[in-house]
């Protein structure tokens, strides 16, 4: 007995011994952060990461082969808790949500038939599959069998349906997909996401200078969704409150039943849900990515810079806005007349850009109180230039010094600084025999002001017609409607004074239509012999304007390194990436492209800030190989329109002429809730070659 307990004894501390000389040769190490990150997990091991279990997901985020996000089943405090074990930009810990990109399902035509297969992978080996789009869904659902946590499910129109709340972005959806369609993206993946060639998008989103998914958010609308409209437009454009009011919506142009009927009222529908926000008590929350600890100046608070301002500050960065004036909004506060923009509503808006944490500095311009070079040394990674257009033109005629003329611009701004009390205590001088010279949307901004601040006979000069003026059409006979006259094929040749220096007449030579120039529209060519005179006291010019660079002489850097084109506007080598020749600056908006739409400058801000987003966060500054930018997909291009029923159009609601000439009023309004959800109904709800049909 006691030999055998010995024996056992024995052989015990033999093993130990072995056992202990073996875990010093054939130690493994395991890094202790493996054990902290797991902790953090959801402890599921459901394999939705696409791991074989908490472990192994940990393991790989320790090694670098997996972000913070990984567990699908967490939330995100902690996917911020891992990204702070592991030391990384916790903006990496955005959560991440499945999309579907196609609406067309079951009203896609299918090219042939195939009854054996039930399978979207197996019949995408056919030919590219059944239907007519070639990039268009299968409708057999292998995302819904993919789907381990039950958050997809075909819908009644046969594309896929995603329930965010039950989505936790793991990526089975996507990697099954044959055509792409699911995606898995961030917020932020979304919010720098340009137009490409191969998206599947309505023609009219193709067309829109911000890019907005417009049959989204009329689809929101149509159901009643005033909030999911809301931020849905505001994924691309921050100012749809002042859009919906100014914006000459060049979606429509492209809007498909416009071919066959009058086009979707799509503007006048963003600012129904604009204005139902505003109006409704509370501001929508707008969510933002963590903060990435990287600070960006934006000089200019037009619509560029606050557009700018708005995707870095969404996408995690800190954001000042260094501007000269008093207050933000740059042209469309101190260039849109009152009544077409009241300056209660975009300071609205401007707050709520500004209430995301985003810094705004008054009264700073650019060359005089600093340069770029202070706003490195004061740790700034990149600069936004969002100078606008603020330098008219002038004739180049005789006598446009003299007193009683203007230029567009500068009587609008004066006017505007005066009415909100940040310019002179007295009312800028305004004459009783006004001729403004141009045809764009200033120039008509300029005789509807002078109307309303109670000028007597109010002219527009123009050396073209009518079909040739560039101002919005909807503008041009709200004007007629006021009382304002037109000269057309009318180009000034000098002004004529007194004897004291005032303005008392404009000569104008008459204008016959040539052959088209440059820009698409007939030249204007002098008639010999046909001088003529109108009588004046005040003159107004208002026949363009460009970006003012003095500030490029007053710094030895931008002087020697910033390029500038011989518009005067700041060169980038790439319109899409906005970034110039010197890499931490950039630009957009007017600035970019001389005077432009507004939408269009917001346009560039977004660009501008994705930009930006890259060159921060030590990345390529390059677009997508397949960027749309101003093209359009030519499939989605259409001649013809079958299945259409006329419908009238939604007319907007204008205060009666004789009412609004005697105020500063807004004078159009919005349309009604009933009048939304109509023009709801006339949307087509188009995708990329397929739409409703009215006809069945």
């Amino acid at each position: 007995m006691y030999t055998a307990l010995f024996f056992m004894l024995g052989l015990g501390f033999l093993c130990g011994a072995m056992l202990s000389i073996a875990s010093k040769v054939f130690y493994v190490y395991e890094d202790p952060r493996i054990a902290e990150v797991e902790g953090f997990m959801a402890a599921g091991n459901c394999g939705g990461c696409g791991y074989t279990g908490c472990s192994a997901a940990a393991a790989a985020v320790v090694a670098g082969k997996a972000p913070p996000r990984v567990c699908v089943a967490a939330d995100a405090e902690a996917a911020a808790n891992i990204a702070a074990i592991m030391g990384v930009d916790p903006g990496t810990a955005e959560a991440i949500l499945s999309y579907n990109t196609c609406t067309g399902g079951n009203r896609a035509a299918d090219k042939y038939f195939y009854t054996s297969i039930n399978s979207c992978q197996a019949l995408a080996t056919i030919y590219g599959g059944k239907r007519e789009c070639e990039v268009g869904c299968l409708g057999f659902g292998d995302c819904v069998s993919a789907c381990i946590f039950n958050a997809l499910k075909l819908g009644p129109e046969g594309y896929p349906v995603v329930d965010d709340i039950k989505c936790v972005g793991c990526g089975a959806c996507e990697r099954v997909c044959p055509k792409d369609i699911m995606e898995i993206k961030t917020m932020s993946q979304r919010l720098l996401h340009l137009n490409q060639f191969d998206d599947r998008i309505a023609p009219c989103q193709q067309t829109c200078p911000a890019e907005i998914d417009i049959p989204k958010y009329i689809s929101q609308i149509k159901k009643g969704d005033y909030e999911g409209a809301v931020n849905t437009i505001r994924e691309r454009n921050p100012l749809l409150l002042s859009c919906g009011r100014v914006c000459p919506h060049p979606c429509e142009d492209k809007c498909r039943r416009g071919i066959e009927d009058e086009a979707v009222s799509i503007n006048q529908m963003k600012r129904f849900v604009a204005d139902y926000e505003m109006n409704s008590g509370r501001r929508f929350p707008i969510p933002c990515a963590p903060s990435t600890g990287k600070k960006v100046a934006v000089v200019g608070g037009g619509p560029a810079g606050l557009s700018c301002a708005y995707f870095l500050r969404r996408l995690g960065h800190d954001v000042t806005i260094l501007d000269a004036v008093p207050m933000l909004g740059g042209m469309i506060r101190y260039g849109i007349p009152e009544y077409r923009l009241p300056k209660e509503v975009l300071a609205w808006e401007i707050q709520g850009i500004l209430d995301l944490g985003i810094e705004h500095k008054p009264n700073l311009m650019l060359g005089r109180d600093f340069d770029v070079e202070s706003l490195m040394k004061d740790g700034y990674d990149a600069v936004f230039l969002g100078i606008g257009a603020w330098k008219d033109f002038n004739l180049g005629v005789e006598g446009e010094n003299l007193k009683g003329c203007y230029t567009g611009i500068d009587f609008l701004t004066n006017f505007a600084l005066w009415q909100q009390g940040d310019g002179a205590e007295e009312q800028p001088f305004v004459g009783q025999k006004c001729v403004v010279i141009g045809g764009g949307n200033t120039a008509i901004d300029c005789v509807r002001t002078l109307v309303r601040l109670g000028s007597k006979e109010v002219s527009i000069v123009y050396r073209r017609t009518l079909k040739e003026m560039p101002a919005n059409m909807v503008e041009i006979e709200a004007a007629e409607h006021e009382g304002i006259q037109f000269t057309f094929l009318a180009a000034p040749t000098r002004v004529i004074g007194d004897e004291e220096g005032n303005a008392t007449r404009l000569e104008y030579l008459k204008m016959e239509l040539g052959e088209p120039d440059a820009s698409g529209r007939r030249r204007p060519v002098p008639i010999e012999g046909s001088e003529s005179t109108i009588d004046i006291d005040m003159l107004i010019t208002a026949i363009g304007q460009g970006p003012d660079v003095f500030f490029k002489d007053e710094s030895k850097l931008l002087a020697e390194d910033l390029n500038v084109t011989r518009w005067n506007t700041i060169d980038s080598a790439d319109p899409v990436a906005l970034q110039s020749s010197i890499p931490y600056i950039f630009t957009g908006g007017d600035s970019a492209t001389g005077a432009a739409l507004v939408v269009s400058a917001i346009g560039g801000g977004r660009r501008a800030a994705r930009s930006i987003h890259m060159y921060i966060t030590g990345e390529e500054v390059t677009p997508p190989a397949k960027t749309l930018f101003t093209d359009n997909i030519p499939v989605s291009i259409f001649e013809s329109v079958e299945g259409i029923e006329k419908s009238a159009r939604t007319k907007m609601p204008e205060l009666p002429v004789d009412e609004r000439i005697k105020s500063f009023d807004e004078a159009d309004l919005v349309i009604t809730e009933e009048e939304a959800l109509y023009e709801s109904n006339r949307c087509l709800q188009c995708c990329l070659i397929c739409y409703n049909k009215d006809v069945a």
